[in-house]
Parts: C-alpha cells; sequence; structure tokens
C-alpha cells in the first residue's frame, strides 16, 4: 500500500459537494528497485524526463472519452511543471489497450526512451460513480512504483486527474505536487484610464474560470486562507477600501469592519485565526492584526517610517514586511507578535511585495533597481539574494503549495497616449527557468496561489 501522504487524502470531499473521492493503493510492491527513478529538482536546471502516458481506457464510448480527458489533463500538467517530457502516443509499441490486459512489456518502453509509464483504466459503476485506476511504471527498474483507484461522482472526473498528476509528481522528485489547486486574482480589461477590476478564481491549468465579483467596485490583493476555501481581499466600495472575506463555497461575502484611514494588503494567518493588514492613519502607514474571532485589532508596528505589505512565516512565528525606515524601501522580519523589525535586504534597489515560501526556507520578492523590475527570492536572514525574472513591471509573486514555483504578474508599457499594454500572469520555477504565461481571458494582476485542496 502506498503512503497516504503520496495521494493526500483518503477521502475527500469536494466544494461543499456531496460526492466523494475515495483512493485506495492497487497492487504497489514497497520494495525499492535496484536503481530508483528519481528527478533531482534541487540541481539548477533539469533535462525533462521522457515520461510515456498511454490513454486511460474504458468500456464504453463515454468512459473512453473521460479516460482520454484525464490523459490529457494529466499530460498537460506534468509538461508544464518543465520537469516531464511526454512522449507522443504514436510512437507506442505497445497499445494503450493492450495495458488492461497485459503487464507492460518493458522493452517496447525502453526502445522509445520512456523512463517512466503510466496507464489506467475509468468504469462506470452501478451507483453511477466514476471509478478511475492509475498505475505508474519505473520503465528501466521495471517495477511498479505508483498505483491507485478513485472513485467520485462523473464530474469530478479533472479533479482526480489533478491529485493524479500530483502522486506522479511527488513519487519521481520527492517533493509533494501542486496541480490540485486553483489561482484567485484580479481580472482587468478596459481602457487603461478606466479600468474594471474583478475578483477571478480557477484552477492552476486555468480551467473552471469563474468571477466572484462583478466589476462594478475595485478590488485589490486577492489572498487564500490555509484552507483554500476563504479569500480576503480589499474592495472599494462607494469608494470606501474595506477589507473583505469571500468563502468561495457559499459565496458569502462580508466586510471584516470599518477601519479608519486607508488599509492595505491583507493576508491570513497560517491558522487561519487572524487577518494582517497595513492601515494609514494620519499620513503614517502601521501593520495591525484583526482576530477574526473577536474582531478585536491589534496594532504591530509604532514607527513614523511606512510599513506595508506584511506576510506570515508558515508557522506563524515571524512576519516579513516592507518599510522606509532606513531611508529606501526595504524587507524587514520581526516576530509575529510584534517587536524591533531586523533589516533583511541590503545591496542597491528597492524592495516590496514580500511573501513566504510555504517551506519556510525562502522569501519571494519584487525588486525595482535601475529603472527595472525583477522577481527574486532571499533566505529569511537575507542571504542567498537569486533573481528570477526581469520585465517592464513584474509584481507580486505567489507561491506554489510545494515551495517549487512561483506565479506574478507581468505588466508591458503602453504608449505615450496610455494605448496598448496590459498585463498577464506568469509561472516560473524556483531555479529561473521554464517560464510560462498562464492563459486568462482578459488581462490579469495580482495573483494568489492556494493550498492543496481539502
Amino acid at each position: 500500500m502506498t503512503d497516504q501522504s503520496n495521494d493526500r487524502r483518503q477521502f475527500l470531499r469536494l466544494g461543499g459537494s456531496a460526492a466523494l473521492i475515495a483512493g485506495v493503493g492497487v497492487g504497489f510492491d514497497p520494495r525499492p528497485a535496484a536503481a530508483q527513478l528519481r528527478i533531482d529538482i534541487n540541481r539548477g536546471r533539469v533535462e525533462p524526463l521522457p515520461i510515456a502516458i498511454a490513454a486511460f481506457q474504458g468500456n464504453t464510448g463515454q468512459e473512453s472519452q473521460v479516460g482520454q480527458d484525464v490523459t490529457g489533463v494529466i499530460s498537460s500538467n506534468l509538461e508544464r511543471s518543465g520537469l516531464f517530457r511526454p512522449l507522443d502516443p504514436k510512437a507506442f509499441i505497445q497499445s494503450p489497450q493492450a495495458l488492461r490486459t497485459q503487464p507492460p512489456r518493458f522493452p517496447d518502453w525502453r526502445a522509445i526512451n520512456a523512463q517512466a509509464l503510466v496507464h489506467g483504466n475509468t468504469e462506470t459503476q452501478g451507483d453511477g460513480r466514476l471509478k478511475i485506476e492509475f498505475r505508474l511504471w519505473d520503465v528501466f527498474g521495471e517495477q511498479q512504483m505508483e498505483g491507485r483507484v478513485y472513485t467520485t461522482a462523473p464530474q469530478n472526473w479533472r479533479r482526480v486527474a489533478h491529485i493524479i498528476s500530483d502522486a506522479i509528481y511527488k513519487r519521481i522528485t520527492g517533493e509533494d505536487g501542486y496541480f490540485d489547486t486553483q489561482i484567485v486574482y484580479i481580472s482587468e480589461s478596459g481602457p487603461l484610464q478606466r479600468r474594471v477590476k474583478r475578483l477571478a478564481i480557477m484552477d492552476q491549468d486555468t480551467a473552471n474560470h469563474r468571477f466572484l465579483t462583478d466589476g462594478r467596485s475595485l478590488v485589490l490583493t486577492p489572498r487564500f486562507s490555509a484552507t483554500a476555501r476563504e479569500i480576503t481581499y480589499l474592495s472599494y466600495i462607494n469608494n470606501r477600501p474595506r477589507v473583505y472575506l469571500y468563502n468561495i463555497d457559499t459565496g458569502q461575502q462580508e466586510a471584516l469592519g470599518d477601519f479608519p484611514g486607508m488599509t492595505y494588503a491583507p493576508r491570513f494567518s497560517p491558522d487561519g485565526n487572524r487577518v494582517i493588514m497595513s492601515m494609514a492613519q494620519d499620513g503614517n502607514s502601521e501593520l495591525y492584526t484583526m482576530d477574526l474571532r473577536t474582531r478585536r485589532t491589534e496594532r504591530l508596528t509604532t514607527h513614523p517610517a511606512i510599513d506595508t505589505s506584511p506576510c506570515y512565516s508558515p508557522d506563524g512565528r515571524q512576519i516579513v514586511f516592507n518599510s522606509d525606515r532606513s531611508g529606501t524601501q526595504q524587507l524587514y522580519v520581526m516576530p509575529a507578535g510584534g517587536g524591533e523589525g531586523r533589516r533583511i535586504s541590503f545591496g542597491t534597489g528597492r524592495f516590496a511585495t514580500p511573501v513566504w515560501s510555504p517551506r519556510g526556507d525562502l522569501i519571494a520578492f519584487t525588486k525595482i533597481t535601475e529603472g527595472e523590475f525583477f522577481i527574486g527570492v532571499m533566505r529569511p536572514d537575507g542571504s542567498g539574494e537569486r533573481l528570477l525574472t526581469k520585465g517592464f513591471l513584474v509584481e507580486a509573486p505567489t507561491w506554489a503549495p510545494n515551495g517549487r514555483v512561483l506565479m506574478y504578474f507581468k505588466q508591458t508599457p503602453s504608449n505615450e497616449r496610455g494605448q496598448g499594454g496590459g498585463s498577464r500572469l506568469y509561472s516560473i520555477d524556483l531555479t529561473g527557468y521554464n517560464e510560462r504565461e498562464i492563459a486568462t481571458p482578459a488581462d490579469g494582476s495580482d495573483p494568489a496561489w492556494s493550498a492543496l485542496l481539502p
């Protein structure tokens, strides 16, 4: 039986649906292969691993179509990670149909240079639920690496495909996957001088896109809770900036309260019990927290400089933020309960929008120097600064839940009349390679990546 953490859960409730996904291991030999198939993702740029993903088979035309759809999602997920190279099915020697009743003929798969093989089946059960089975094989080691069966409502097939992608990713890289996640962002449309900004949400592969707000009020800086079921964001309703909570399952929206002055950059604490934000009063911006159970606010900083963009460490013990208290905009770390801030960014340039990695090992940031914008990372003590990408304007990094991929938005310039330009979402891996645009219906900015879905 596989480690339950490989699949992350045995039973999953989907977004308020009564349908469950049940996962059980199938035919897995836990003995390690002599030379275990593994991608080392810690050594910089990695040559993508050739992987054969055979079309999942079904007993009926409808089941076969679901199988094809599941196969396509898995293949796209793994290819988009930059760590896998799905092979052309036209090159397969052993057919996917033969894999239903025969074990893999490993010489046939080695002949096309496949190092890993994935295949599976789909079946509609008597109670109407969908059963999806998959197996992952080490071709050169001639050993099954992973095998599971999932049972769910038919409409959840895409979610299962993401979960299978995560299981493959983890088994071969040793790191948690990030495919069964969502992205919330600001969708932008209209002239640059009169932008319509709506809160939008989608799966990490851009499927199931929908708008959460209608665009009548300006919205900014959405952030997920640790449960991935609530979003906090800033909205200007009747030209009043207020911090809101949005429940994804129910669609319920509520204001956290009326705050004096301007409020910026709300973000959840790791335990979901508090929201940290920056509030400006009398021209001075300080950091505050609100306890979501009591709605009491607590001031964390007292300094004549501007303190903003706070983010908790994943253990909830520290906060990183940016401040101009040293004369230029720099990054600082302080205890979560308040106290003296310790500067961690040095050298040329200004730093903004810091966000702690879910692994706790790095802080991502925006850097502005010599007229250019960069997305970079550094360790929490300020050492090891690395710049991953640059542009006319790149900003607002957000981490995938495994701490290996970043998403951000990139803006292009307009002409002297304010025409053209726009902003799009991009992702890049921690090594600075595999930068990809994330396609959205309109322009996009301020992305936030959810944790793995519950």
